[in-house]
């Protein structure tokens, strides 16, 4: 005798998916779950499209297709019954049948805790130092692509190539390493990476292991700091003072902890903007070698500098014995590009590689060669030129319309480089500060965001590169309405 039946299916009349298909998944659900044990019978294909209201015809199609993937089994003259030889579920409790958004299984490990702010409709948002993709040289690259990928598909070089990127790219990057960073290299020294976060990614796989220490100033970039203790590593911070990472500091700790590894931003400090000087950019080298560890240098925007001419990389006086350099290309052409490099030692590039291999394989080969193709030809370098005007106009935009809005409620130094505003706010809790400017539709990020060791941050980085001049003087006018109902 057949049980009484009992379960109900919903069709979605209007649903991409058939009705027969929706049936099937509705009793390999309920079979899954326990609701249809193994050897359960089912009801004739009339009584069941009576109750769905479908044509017996579309039942009839849902069986077939279970049958023949062995949810179910059918005898002669006895019907249609769920495979006896699946194993037999207990049913999930009632209440927690239809919990979707409950986790399936168990997560590993705490999520990172980033800060991103998710632009709504008609939203401005002063981000963390990104570049004005509107001013990206669309007509140059989408040339370049076009020939790139003419010539990579006549040549056979669209399939699986090198994980350290392509040869003319890395050949490329090496160059303009040398001659614009006085860094000693050759493609066999580069990785290129989608953007600059992988290769702070790589290096903290290929740095640090659990139970090891890594430094990090006591203010710095988040996705580094995740990024190593997802490797496993406990994070020390360090202390910054007005000219950047404190070396005293740095030594202390290393007298009280032995450190694997120290990840630093020398040229533009992130987020403070401010510039390591060169007495403390020779400490570090020097304690370096004195302790044994390894740096992990982030130059991040090495192409805006408005001063004068930039101070050269870390590696470009101390080499990569004990340091992994990382720069990209997405602030001068398009962060969706995706193209970073990670730049070592021989043997730290090979391992890096190997890395690649697990992660993602390799990169785009087409966009590599048209990046190549844009620095070879010179075509970067006088982008670089151009926006550098427009960015350096941006700043001072933006510099004036708080110092009008805020007057001495607010303090910054203008700095020499970077796309972004160190802005230190009096009186107000930021926190506060940065909802109030969510119900005005302005974004930002709180300083207390980029805290190694959740101290109180009383600053907030603003972005003015992705904003342009009307947009940024829009902005400070709804962070000053913000600021105003804000409270302490």
């Amino acid at each position: 005798m057949l049980r009484p039946w009992d379960l109900r299916i919903s069709l979605v009349r209007d649903a991409a998916q058939p009705a027969y298909l929706q049936i099937a998944g509705a009793l390999i659900e309920a079979i899954r779950t326990g609701r249809l044990a193994p050897g359960s019978a089912l009801p004739g294909t009339r009584e069941l499209a009576a109750r769905v209201g479908v044509n017996r015809k579309t039942v009839q199609q849902s069986f077939d297709e279970l049958v023949a993937q062995g949810w179910l089994t059918t005898e002669a003259t006895r019907g249609t019954f769920v495979s006896a030889a699946l194993p037999i579920i207990e049913p999930a409790p009632a209440a927690r049948v239809f919990a979707a958004a409950e986790p399936a299984f168990l997560l590993r490990r705490a999520p990172p805790d980033l800060p991103y702010v998710a632009p709504l409709p008609g939203m401005l948002v002063f981000d963390d130092g990104a570049p004005d993709t509107r001013l990206m040289p669309a007509e140059f690259f989408a040339r370049a692509y076009r020939r790139a990928l003419l010539q990579a598909a006549a040549g056979n070089r669209l399939g699986y190539g090198d994980p350290r990127g392509s040869l003319v790219l890395r050949e490329a990057v090496a160059e303009m390493l040398r001659a614009d960073r006085g860094l000693s290299c050759t493609a066999e020294n580069i990785c290129i990476t989608r953007g600059s976060q992988m290769a702070i990614f790589l290096s903290a796989r290929l740095l640090a292991e659990p139970g090891d220490h890594v430094a990090i100033e006591k203010l710095s970039y988040p996705p580094a700091r995740e990024a190593f203790l997802s490797a496993g590593a406990a994070i020390h911070a360090v202390e910054v003072d007005e000219a950047g990472l404190n070396p005293e500091a740095l030594e202390a700790l290393c007298q009280r902890q032995t450190i694997r590894a120290i990840y630093v931003t020398p040229h533009h400090h992130f987020p403070t903007t401010v510039v390591l000087p060169p007495e403390r950019r020779i400490r570090l080298a020097a304690l370096a070698q004195k302790y044994d560890f390894a740096i992990v240098e982030d130059d991040y925007d090495h192409e805006f500098h408005f001063a004068h001419r930039p101070l050269l990389p870390l590696a470009s006086a101390q080499g990569f014995s004990r340091l992994a350099y990382i720069g990209s290309l997405s602030k001068l052409l398009s962060p969706s590009l995706r193209i970073g490099y990670l730049v070592g030692s021989k043997s730290l590039i090979d391992r890096a590689a190997a890395e690649v291999m697990m992660i993602d394989r390799q990169g785009d080969p087409v966009t590599e060669a048209a990046a190549a193709e844009l620095m070879s030809t010179g075509a970067l370098k006088s982008h670089a030129r151009k926006v550098l005007r427009v960015y350096a106009a941006r700043r001072e935009v933006l510099a004036g319309a708080l110092t009008a809005a805020f007057g001495e409620a607010v303090d910054f130094s203008m700095p020499q480089g970077g796309l972004a505003l160190w802005v230190k706010f009096g009186g107000v809790d930021l926190e506060n500060l940065a909802a109030a400017a969510r119900r005005e539709n302005l974004g930002f990020t709180p300083g207390q965001a980029f805290a190694t060791n959740g101290v109180k941050v009383t600053g907030a980085r603003l972005g003015f590169g992705s904003l342009d001049e009307t947009e940024i003087l829009e902005a400070v006018r709804r962070l000053r309405r913000a600021a105003s109902v804000a409270v302490g």
